[in-house]
């Protein structure tokens, strides 16, 4: 059984409507319909009179991904969908066939998906990770057992290859799909950013746990000019730091800060805990930091308290030690040692 994956936009723009309405939504917008196109020819030539400036072997890998899209892609395939918007994955599997879908007035290329759960990036072992990382819209992985180690993390389990689970459920392996854009290693050029990214976020879920994940936090605040003050090891009141602006940190906006390290998403109650904390000390405005992300119900809570409250997930920590690294202390950069590189930026 193949297993599929999906983005929903260069920057994630699509991906709240995808999850909202069930859906897989690429882009293509100018394509026309693809139920009306029987063959790969007639895509082909789709694709040629719609794009006629641009190169045939762009057109040929977009063909490579649009054409599974309609009409290989079937029900009850595992798909995931990489997040932008978020640190993490969209998992599921196809609902129904591929529809041409009017939403708000705009012809967008859908298929129906059941979004099972949202998962954080580390909950799978970083070779899937890198083959979850290509440049492409529309792939298939199936290197490394991908389909049922993935299959594994929909039902709820951990990823074998993170576990030490001996054995994966009995399933027969995944090959490629004739024609296919595959997204593997050895398939196809890979996100040098995402990859880069991958490999910090593990290193700081290795090195950083607990209070030391605290103490790392703290120090990006004192590099966007905070006065911070962090709670030592052990009960901390619903409190791991307080910052503030000014020689003395008495300046607005005075923060409370509330990390949590572990892999898991965090719930609503994490965040009415910290309304409660930033009551108690008069500040101006809290932060949550929340490794393994936050659920829906408290990411919904959150966007009310826009002005009140914001969440930092994996992924807005990594870019925030990446901005500000060169004003971390040295102790900290010991632990992570970074180097900064220029690659070049392939067109899309």
């Amino acid at each position: 059984m193949p297993l599929w994956g999906v983005r929903s936009g260069k920057y994630g723009e699509r991906e709240a409507l995808a999850l909202d309405r069930g859906l897989a939504v690429i882009g293509w917008e100018e394509v026309p319909d693809l139920s009306r196109l029987e063959t790969r020819d007639q895509l082909r030539e789709a694709l040629r009179e719609t794009y006629p400036d641009e190169k045939p072997k762009t057109l040929s890998n977009w063909e490579s991904q649009l054409w599974p899209f309609a009409r290989v892609m079937q029900p009850g395939e595992p798909i995931i969908m990489p997040l932008k918007q978020r640190s993490g994955f969209a998992l599921g599997r196809i609902k129904g066939p591929y529809v041409f879908l009017d939403v708000g007035g705009e012809r967008l290329h859908t298929r129906s998906v059941e979004w099972v759960r949202e998962a954080p990036r580390s909950v799978f072992a970083q070779d899937l990770q890198h083959s979850f990382g290509a440049f492409l819209t529309i792939f298939q992985v199936y290197r490394n057992e991908a389909e049922a180690r993935v299959c594994a993390v929909i039902a709820g389990k951990a990823d074998p290859a993170l576990s030490g689970s001996p054995s994966l459920p009995s399933r027969s392996p995944a090959a490629p799909v004739s024609g296919v854009a595959a997204s593997d290693a050895a398939d196809a050029p890979l996100d040098v950013q995402q990859v880069a990214e991958d490999a910090i976020r593990f290193r700081v879920a290795t090195v950083f746990k607990g209070h030391r994940l605290s103490a790392l936090v703290g120090a990006l605040l004192e590099t966007e000019g905070y006065r911070v003050v962090v709670s030592p090891p052990g009960a901390d009141g619903g409190v791991d730091i307080l910052a503030g602006k000014g020689p003395l940190g008495f300046d607005p906006p005075r923060l409370v800060v509330q990390v949590k390290s572990q892999d898991s998403a965090v719930d609503v109650g994490v965040l009415r805990e910290l309304q409660g904390v930033m009551r108690q000390f008069n500040a101006d405005q809290g932060l949550l930091v929340a490794w393994g992300g936050v659920t829906k119900a408290l990411a919904r809570e959150a966007h009310r308290l826009f002005f009140e409250i914001r969440i930092w997930d994996s992924g807005d920590l990594i870019r925030l030690i990446q901005d500000g690294y060169e004003g971390l202390p040295d102790v900290l950069k010991a632990d992570l040692p970074l180097k900064r590189i220029w690659t070049l930026a392939e067109g899309d």
